[in-house]
């Protein structure tokens, strides 16, 4: 039943994520022929704007984009990820050549080398020249392509960011050469990997002996996450896996959680704006694009504030909200707040009334600006 409900899930995910694919196709010298692309923008992609995306490179586009790119657009809808650009590459015709390997070397040969140039050398610079793309990049493969994504990483400069490895077929001494690779190292990277008690036994007994390979690894810069699933087999872990993988990569991005708040917030031994700060910052730097302050994060710094009686925190988060959003409710209704804990009634009252003027937000409206003005005037008339 578990696994009929996944089922269900993607093939919606699939059938509303389809119709919003822009098909193109791109010359390559390379390969010295043609390749055709699937491209999943951004909702409300704004050629114009200053913002960047994440950029998600999918191979075997032909039947991994969907999934890939339903997640993407479903997770990124609920402010669970950052939105991103998601290109897939169509192989059906072409996957055996594209992932060949040497026999001797095991990096890739002939037809593999120059798929594997076509991607780093013409694919990227292609939608980097098309789109608005971030410096952090992910790649996605299955079976042969989960080997395959592999070899990015021994680049001096490794050309993606995050690595999701489903199933992959690993060549011989791909488990050695990953562990030596991922143990050294220097910037941060994000490596997933599964498998499923039902995979193909051959490839699922070489991905176990890998993960314990892998899971030696003691570098911080290295955040490795491996899934065994139950109830799965090679092609239906595929819809277990993109999430999960889609979650750990993007941990950093989501939304404070309570989780969040009681262990690392209510702890910090900072302030909580402190926190907020250092936190949309870790974004920036690791994703390469500027976070828009939420209202949920807003929310958790303010209660914190409120926890730990830090008034200058909630005042620095008053003001910066009201810089953020200047014609919304939030900035009247936070530094409100701050006067009504200060204890300067008036003032919190002349906020609250001018807050009446502005948009609501998610979570503010007129009616709770009015029954924080009432709340202060009977306070003031006590």
């Amino acid at each position: 039943m578990k696994a009929f409900f996944t089922t269900l899930f993607f093939f919606f995910l699939v059938n509303n994520s389809f119709g919003q694919a822009i098909y193109k196709t791109i010359d390559s010298y390379k390969l010295d022929d043609t390749r055709e692309l699937k491209i999943q923008l951004p909702r409300n992609y704004d050629p114009e704007a200053e913002r960047a995306y994440p950029l998600v490179i999918v191979l075997d586009g032909d039947y991994l984009f969907e999934p890939v790119a339903g997640n993407i657009d479903y997770q990124a809808y609920w402010e669970d990820i950052p939105d991103c650009i998601v290109v897939g590459v169509k192989q059906d015709k072409t996957r055996v050549n594209d992932f060949n390997y040497d026999e001797i070397t095991y990096f890739p040969s002939e037809g593999g080398a120059n798929f594997y140039e076509f991607l780093s050398g013409e694919l990227i610079p292609f939608v980097e020249e098309s789109y608005k793309v971030s410096n952090f990049k992910v790649i996605i493969g299955h079976d042969l392509g989960a080997n395959f994504i592999n070899y990015y990483l021994f680049k001096d400069k490794p050309l993606f960011r995050a690595y999701i490895s489903l199933s992959p077929d690993l060549a011989p001494e791909m488990m050695n050469r990953l562990q030596e690779r991922l143990s050294i190292l220097e910037q941060e990277t994000f490596y997933y990997m599964a498998t499923a008690d039902a995979d193909i036994k051959v490839l699922k007994n070489s991905i176990v002996e890998c993960d314990a390979k892998l899971k030696s690894i003691q570098n911080e810069k290295l955040h490795y996450k491996f899934d065994n699933f139950e109830d799965a087999n090679h092609y239906s872990l595929v819809g277990r896996g993109i999430p999960k993988a889609l979650n750990e990569i993007f941990t950093l991005y989501k939304p404070i959680s309570g989780k969040e708040y009681r262990e690392q917030i209510l702890t910090y031994e900072g302030s909580p704006y402190d926190y907020l700060i250092k936190k949309y910052e870790n974004i920036e730097y690791f994703y390469g694009f500027e976070k828009k302050l939420t209202e949920n994060d807003i929310r958790a710094i303010a209660a914190a504030c409120k926890n730990r009686d830090d008034l200058e925190s909630l005042e620095k988060l008053a003001k910066l909200v009201d810089k953020e959003f200047p014609k919304s409710m939030l900035g009247a209704y936070y530094m409100g707040m701050y006067y009504e804990k200060e204890g300067n009634l008036r003032k919190a009252l002349l906020r609250y009334k001018a807050g009446l003027m502005l948009e609501p937000s998610q979570y503010i409206d007129k009616e709770m600006m009015l029954e924080k003005m009432y709340e202060v005037q009977d306070a003031m008339d006590d």
